[in-house]
């Protein structure tokens, strides 16, 4: 594998290890505001990523079919949805804004669980730029090395807030900073090797594009709803997770458009 694509595929890796590391600097408990922000931030950075890296470029490649070249992206997004919907129903994990309901199976530990429950959302991040980086390194006219940078650099700027959201709380909530930061890193290990089994499988990822590129955006679409909304708009009403959504979508429109 030559470098770009090495830094390519541990670029958002890096991303999740640098915000987990933030517990090294974390005095008493995380303040609810800058957790609004972190999550604000980290949701807007994936919707634009969805839009910009992965359903747009997946139209422009499907353009030959006329009037249907919806019908890739339309598909691809469903199917990712519900593929994230069934992960969320068998595999045990928390909700990022949630404690062990009475009589729920929390035996994993709740620290564990927070640590599925954010690889399960790192999976579809580490598709999507392995699919990306296949996109390239196959010679697809509309991906280049500096669109697949674009959308691993947004993507490892997402996993800041995101890294540090698992390390930060359980640091609060009593344990080590050496083990929290540990499980922080944890969490992202799923995004690098995702990313390499899909770039293992180019020869069969090719022909599917478009819809893999979709599949990767609904995928990452419905983490944004079914968590990190929720999760920043909790407790009493603040616009704070919502300023940072713009800041995070604008930022990562800026980088795509101008990278790629």
């Amino acid at each position: 594998m030559n470098p770009e694509i090495i830094s390519v595929v541990l670029l958002p890796f890096l991303g999740t290890t640098l915000g987990a590391a933030g517990v090294f600097f974390l005095k008493g408990k995380m303040n609810l505001g800058l957790q609004r922000s972190l999550t604000g931030f980290a949701s807007g950075v994936m919707v634009a990523a969805s839009i910009w890296s992965l359903i747009i470029p997946a139209m422009e490649q499907s353009e030959h079919m006329g009037k249907l070249a919806f019908l890739p992206a339309v598909i691809g997004v469903w199917a990712g949805f519900l593929f994230l919907l069934l992960l969320d129903h068998i595999i045990p994990h928390l909700h990022l804004n949630s404690e062990c309901p009475e009589g729920a199976p929390c035996g994993l530990g709740k620290s564990t669980m927070m640590v599925l429950a954010v690889a399960l959302h790192n999976l579809p991040e580490g598709m999507a730029v392995g699919v990306v980086a296949a996109g390239w390194l196959t010679g697809n006219e509309s991906i280049s090395f500096a669109g697949a940078m674009a959308l691993a650099l947004g993507i490892a700027l997402q996993n800041l807030p995101e890294g540090a959201i698992i390390s930060m709380p359980l640091k609060s909530n009593g344990m080590k900073r050496g083990k929290a930061f540990g499980y922080g890193v944890l969490s992202g290990v799923i995004e690098p090797i995702g990313a390499v089994l899909t770039i293992l499988l180019a020869n069969w990822v090719v022909p599917i594009l478009p819809y893999l590129l979709t599949f990767s955006a609904g995928a990452m679409l419905y983490v944004v709803v079914e968590e990190l909304i929720p999760e920043m708009s909790e407790g009493e009403h603040s616009n704070i997770g919502t300023v940072f959504f713009a800041v995070g979508f604008s930022l990562m429109m800026v980088l795509d458009v101008a990278l790629g």
